[in-house]
C-alpha cells in the first residue's frame, strides 16, 4: 500500500514539533536547576552555615525577619515599658544610686567607643553556665538570626554589657527575659509569641556558637559599652537621648550619655543565680491603694428604712412567732402519736421484691 506524500509530510511535521517541545522542556528544567545551584552557592559563599530555606523559612517570617520588616509606632518614652517594636531593645529607668563625686570628670573625659571588659562565667555552677548559654543563644537567634557573625556578636555584647550595668538584672537570663512578667519585654521575642516556633537547627547552631564565644571572653569592641540597639526599620524616641556607638548589619547601637555610659558605671557583679530559661511567670497587677478622700467624695449611701416600733404592732400578731403548746389529752382516750398508719402488707411479702398483683 502506498502512503500519500502529504500524509508523510504531516507526520514528519508532527514528530518535529513534539521533539522541539521536549527539548524546550528539558532546557527549561536545566536552566531552573542551574539557577538554584547558583543561588545556593552564593548563599554558602556569604555564610558557610547558610542553607536554602524552604516552606515557612522561605517566607518573610524566617527567624530574625522581624528585624527587617518591623513597622510599629514609636512608644511613649515616658513609660517604663519595653520592646516598643521588634528589633528594638527596651528602655528602662536609670538606677537610683548615688553618683560618684568625680562622675563629671568621667563624663568630661569621654574617650568615645571604649571596649568592654571580657566577660566570664567560669566561677558559676554548671547549671548556671548551661542556663546562661541557652538564654544568650535564644536572644541571638530571635534577635539576629539573619545577621552576619559580627551582628550576632554585637547583640551578645549588648546583653553582657547590660548584665554589668546596675540598671539591669545581674544575670544573663534575667536580662534577656526582663519585663516578660508584665508583658513589657526588653527584647520583643519574649512577648510576641516568636518562641512558639521551633528554631531552625542550622541557625540555632550558629547562634549558639556566637553565644559560646561571648561567654568565653570574646569582646566585640566596635559597639563599645552599648546597652541599646534598634534596626534601621524603626526610629525609637530614646535614640535622640543616647550616644551612638556603631552600626553593625541592620542594627544601630547606643549607650547612655554622661556617667551611666562610661566604663566606671559598669560595676555590677555577675551573681550567677541564673533563673530558668524562658519568659517569667506573669505577676498580678498591684491593686490601687485605698483613697479615703475619693470614697468620701462619692454619693452617700441611702438611709435605711426605720424599724417599726413594737408598740405599733397589732396585738393579734405580736406573738405570732411564739411556740404554741399542744392541747391537753382527753381522759380515757388513746394518746395520738401522729405517726403514719401501719403497713397493710403481710410480713412474708415485705422484702420479697415481688409485686402483689
Amino acid at each position: 500500500m502506498t502512503i500519500p506524500l502529504q500524509t508523510v509530510r504531516l507526520m514528519t511535521l508532527s514528530w518535529a514539533i513534539l521533539v522541539l517541545a521536549g527539548l524546550a522542556l528539558v532546557g527549561g528544567l536545566s536552566a531552573h536547576a542551574a539557577w538554584r545551584a547558583v543561588e545556593t552557592q552564593a548563599a554558602r559563599a556569604g555564610d558557610p552555615s547558610a542553607s536554602v530555606r524552604t516552606g515557612y523559612e522561605a517566607e518573610d517570617h524566617f527567624p530574625g525577619a522581624a528585624l527587617l520588616y518591623a513597622d510599629f509606632p514609636v512608644v511613649d518614652p515616658s513609660r517604663e515599658i519595653a520592646a516598643p517594636a521588634a528589633g528594638v531593645t527596651g528602655t528602662t529607668a536609670l538606677p537610683d544610686l548615688p553618683i560618684p563625686a568625680n562622675a563629671a570628670a568621667f563624663a568630661a573625659t569621654d574617650m568615645g567607643v571604649v571596649a568592654a571588659r571580657p566577660f566570664s562565667i567560669a566561677a558559676a555552677s554548671s547549671l548556671a553556665r548551661s542556663r546562661a548559654a541557652e538564654c544568650l543563644t535564644a536572644a541571638i537567634y530571635y534577635e539576629a538570626a539573619t545577621e552576619p557573625d559580627a551582628g550576632q556578636s554585637a547583640v551578645a555584647q549588648v546583653i553582657l554589657n547590660r548584665v554589668r550595668h546596675p540598671a539591669f538584672p545581674s544575670t544573663i537570663c534575667g536580662v534577656v527575659y526582663q519585663g516578660s512578667e508584665r508583658a513589657g519585654c526588653q527584647f520583643s521575642f519574649a512577648c510576641d509569641g516568636a518562641m512558639a516556633r521551633v528554631p531552625m537547627r542550622s541557625a540555632w547552631t550558629r547562634a549558639a556558637r556566637a553565644a559560646a564565644m561571648a561567654l568565653a571572653g570574646y569582646v566585640y569592641a566596635p559597639v563599645g559599652l552599648a546597652t541599646h540597639y534598634h534596626t534601621y526599620a524603626v526610629t525609637p524616641a530614646w535614640n535622640r537621648s543616647l550616644v551612638m556607638t556603631g552600626v553593625v548589619g541592620a542594627h544601630f547601637f547606643h549607650r547612655w550619655k554622661g556617667f551611666w555610659g562610661t566604663a566606671a558605671a559598669f560595676s555590677q557583679r555577675y551573681t550567677g543565680n541564673e533563673p530558668v530559661p524562658g519568659p517569667h511567670a506573669r505577676t498580678a497587677p498591684t491593686p490601687a491603694p485605698f483613697d479615703a478622700k475619693l470614697y468620701a467624695a462619692l454619693a452617700p449611701l441611702p438611709t435605711p428604712a426605720p424599724i417599726t416600733n413594737a408598740a405599733q404592732v397589732t396585738p393579734a400578731y405580736a406573738d405570732s412567732g411564739s411556740y404554741v403548746a399542744p392541747p391537753p389529752p382527753i381522759a380515757g382516750a388513746k394518746p395520738k402519736d401522729n405517726l403514719p398508719p401501719a403497713s397493710q402488707i403481710l410480713d412474708k411479702w415485705k422484702d420479697s421484691g415481688k409485686p402483689l398483683f
